[in-house]
């Protein structure tokens, strides 16, 4: 080597990093899903997702409220599964979610898991076409809500260290839906990702995890005329990578996976279950 050459370091070898084995014995899979002596508030509940939600999380143990507009369905809903408790509330309004909060409050004495579920569409408004007042009434109910009831059961999350909020996004949360045409309903749900991250930040260090779930096309009352007619299905099989739309009850595992302790070090995230939709 000539002089004044670089000669590089010998590499050096680190030793192997080497985990601790631990014995699969004595572990109880099923108490981690368990909900027992959680509270949790449903909004949007009184059909499609929000019901079957109601009665999942029913199902694991947990104390549930039931919100939306239609309180007789909610009533109907809570005679079926005993113990829900059927509140009233348009989520657009804030007055309304303070109530649906401090009702849950007043009954349970706190809040352990907020599902935002609560949605519209503006379909099929083409964006030139479509009032700014239909837009805004979108954006209100799908994205503005979700923060507001969010902040609202903050502070019993916050104060105890411990919460699950859960925002039901969409497969739209990540691509558009053209032609399909629901320009502040893709708005909306990209904004709902956005906001997740956000608040999944400022109080992770504080014990409260915020996720949600992206769903592609189920039949709910937002996509019935779409699954009525042949077009619309055939559209949906076609785009589908497992060539069908979704069950109802394979929204269930997500659901209790980010409501229970089996998710206790996911904060964030967006999970979408839209049978490969977002993957094409």
């Amino acid at each position: 080597m000539r002089a004044g050459a670089y000669a590089p370091a010998a590499p050096t070898r680190e030793p192997p990093i080497r985990l601790r084995s631990r014995p699969v014995t004595n572990i109880d899979l099923s108490s981690m899903w368990d909900l027992t002596g959680r509270v949790a508030i449903v909004t949007g509940a009184s059909s499609g997702f929000g019901d079957r939600f109601v009665r999942v999380l029913k199902a694991a143990g947990a104390e549930v409220v039931a919100a939306a507009r239609r309180l007789d369905r909610l009533e109907a809903l809570a005679a079926e599964v005993p113990r829900v408790l059927p509140v009233a509330c348009d989520v657009a309004d804030d007055d309304a979610c303070r109530n649906l909060v401090q009702a849950t409050l007043d009954r349970f004495g706190q809040v352990d898991i907020l599902v935002n579920n609560a949605g519209l569409s503006d379909a099929p408004w083409k964006a030139e076409e479509e009032p700014p007042d239909v837009y805004r009434q979108v954006i209100e109910v799908n994205l503005n809500a979700c923060f507001v009831l969010a902040s609202l059961c903050a502070p019993s999350m916050l104060e105890r260290g411990r919460g699950s909020v859960i925002n039901i996004g969409s497969a739209h949360s990540f691509v558009g839906s053209s032609p399909n045409n629901q320009l502040a309903y893709v708005v909306s749900k990209h904004g709902v990702v956005g906001l997740t991250r956000e608040l999944a930040l400022q109080w992770a260090k504080r014990g409260v995890r915020v996720n949600a779930i992206g769903p592609g096309y189920f039949e709910t009352e937002l996509t019935q005329e779409m699954f009525a007619g042949e077009s619309g299905m055939g559209w949906i099989t076609r785009n589908t990578p497992m060539r069908r739309a979704g069950e109802l009850a394979e929204l269930d595992g997500v659901l209790l996976f980010l409501a229970s302790d089996a998710s206790s070090y996911v904060t964030g995230q967006i999970i979408a279950v839209d049978g490969g939709w977002t993957s094409r």
